[in-house]
């Protein structure tokens, strides 16, 4: 297995494009003959021919989880979508195609979709959980006695519980009652459309288990997404729920009609409060100057693509909270996010004046054109 550190600082941050040691030599040696080139639908083929199976599930159906099942049935596995609507299913499986979530986009001829959740989890060898994270707890609930044991869980969510401020990785031990070291979270610079027309990326799966982590990152490695793996399982899933918030005020700033002085102000002090905010609760500092934080930060800030990003343009062109909740017909996250990450900051006595200002955009008590000059809570100079 080859591997290359995404931080040079700590060994068990690296890339895993092999299968872990487990004999998938072959797929590392299809991937590398691919060289530099467009990826194209012959070198996928290549390495989905040459990957050792694997029976994975993949719960949810929205933009994320099809792009996801889409990496993981070209990075050579067996992949079953759940969906819960049984026309999207139908669609998935017999005309390739989530038209709703990922119009133009054909899908792998392998994958397939189903609207029973048990079908979808009977033989799994992996399960990947992609629906909004406030639904997590009663979807959880009600597959709890169909996941198969001993299996790998992962969360592809990118969230915090509202009613009890936990991290999906939390919720997932709680409602399955299963060994933390099964459980691995997703996170990074990953836009769904962008992957689903296969322009390169990376990510990073963490996992307080680094056999998990390097198990699931190698399942979800083909030629134009590539996995890196870490232990900071607290960094990695903060990092994801935090640049949501960020993201929120740097739309919200681009909707007043403010210029690049002032979302690269946001942007790089939203990146300490972050660190701060992660640090506070156990994480590791360069976790945040990784993957799961600034690369994370900079491609969900200045995408037109990220719905945090969409819904914070709204509220800076004058939309109510609502009317924007009702013109997305996807989650943002971060707007569900900043009322239980404010709590927990207060918890542990960190300031967060950026996200306290998108908090009072949203709430209506602060006007969207006042939110830039926010950067800290005190008008008297402080160190950067």
């Amino acid at each position: 297995m080859s591997s290359r550190d995404e931080s040079s600082r700590d060994d068990s941050n690296r890339d895993v494009t092999g299968d872990g040691g487990r004999g998938a030599g072959t797929r590392e040696d299809a991937i590398g003959a691919l060289g530099e080139g467009a990826v194209t639908t012959e070198a996928i083929s290549v390495v989905m021919r040459s990957a050792v199976p694997r029976t994975v599930a993949v719960l949810g159906s929205g933009s994320w989880g099809t792009t996801f099942a889409k990496v993981l049935a070209e990075g050579g596995a067996d992949v079953t979508l759940w969906a819960r609507r049984p026309e999207v299913a139908r669609e998935i499986t017999e005309s390739k195609r989530n038209s709703d979530y990922l119009p133009g986009i054909n899908l792998p001829r392998t994958l397939v979709a189903t609207p029973d959740v048990a079908a979808a989890l009977r033989g799994a060898e992996q399960v990947y959980l992609s629906v909004p994270s406030q639904t997590l707890r009663d979807n959880l609930a009600a597959v709890r006695e169909l996941v198969p044991r001993g299996v790998p869980v992962v969360s592809l969510m990118k969230g915090v519980e509202k009613a009890t401020g936990l991290r999906m990785s939390q919720v997932i031990e709680q409602e399955l009652g299963i060994d933390p070291d099964l459980i691995a979270v997703a996170s990074g610079p990953n836009l769904a459309l962008e992957i689903a027309k296969r322009q390169p990326t990376a990510a990073v799966v963490s996992s307080q288990s680094l056999e998990t982590a390097t198990l699931v990152a190698a399942t979800a490695t083909n030629p134009y997404f590539r996995s890196f793996v870490n232990t900071d399982v607290i960094g990695t899933e903060f990092g994801g729920v935090l640049k949501n918030l960020i993201a929120v005020a740097i739309g919200i700033v681009d909707g007043v009609g403010y210029g690049e002085n002032t979302k690269a102000s946001i942007i790089t002090r939203g990146l300490a409060e972050m660190t701060s905010f992660a640090v506070s609760f156990g994480a590791k500092a360069e976790t945040l100057a990784g993957l799961a934080g600034l690369g994370d930060l900079i491609a969900t800030c200045e995408s037109p693509l990220s719905r945090n990003n969409t819904a914070g343009r709204l509220l800076g062109q004058g939309y109510a909270f609502g009317d924007v909740v009702r013109q997305m017909n996807q989650t943002a996250e971060g707007l569900s996010s900043v009322a239980p990450i404010l709590e927990l900051a207060r918890s542990r006595g960190v300031d967060m004046p950026i996200v306290q200002q998108v908090a009072e955009v949203l709430a209506g008590t602060l006007d969207p054109r006042n939110i830039a000059p926010h950067l800290t809570e005190t008008d008297e100079p402080q160190g950067e």
